[in-house]
């Protein structure tokens, strides 16, 4: 039997997000590049979750993405994740090429996974949803992949 955990990290392929609110900290760049790396990550980590993208638009949102292509293409296809949603907290940008996410997971409505920390990097002049962080959330779902060091 999967676990509560294991359910929601077997439709993090599909999530549907609900409500978005980024912070900025950084020191660095200018105001305008903040707020732009800011809205991007945010913008990405929205298309990656919802549970409407396409598996070919995810693959292209997450870094080192065709590694997951295949592991992306079965998520999309779990009843589970049409029903999952998630409110990203906050966006701090740590240089020009990395920032952290904090996000909550909610399961028909109520908070599954709550202030996840998560990773964003610039990889192709796109900001995209971490290796790490979705290879985080398929640890807890207990799917093991070559595409994962160390799992």
């Amino acid at each position: 039997m999967m676990t509560t955990r294991g359910r929601i990290a077997a439709a993090i392929g599909g999530v549907a997000v609900s409500g978005l609110s980024a912070l900025v900290a950084f020191a660095g760049p200018a105001a305008a590049s903040q707020s732009s790396a800011t809205a991007q990550v945010t913008t990405n980590w929205v298309r990656f979750f919802k549970g409407s993208t396409p598996p070919a638009q995810k693959v292209k949102l997450l870094e080192n993405g065709s590694r997951f292509t295949s592991i992306i293409e079965a998520q999309a296809k779990s009843l589970l994740a049409q029903s999952t949603t998630v409110k990203v907290l906050s966006v701090q940008v740590l240089s020009k090429s990395k920032a952290t996410v904090k996000y909550t997971i909610y399961l028909g409505g109520r908070p599954a996974l709550a202030n996840q920390k998560g990773t964003a990097v610039l990889q192709s002049k796109v900001w995209k949803v971490g290796a790490s962080s979705f290879c985080s959330l398929l640890s807890l779902e207990g799917t093991k992949t070559s595409a994962c060091p160390g799992m």
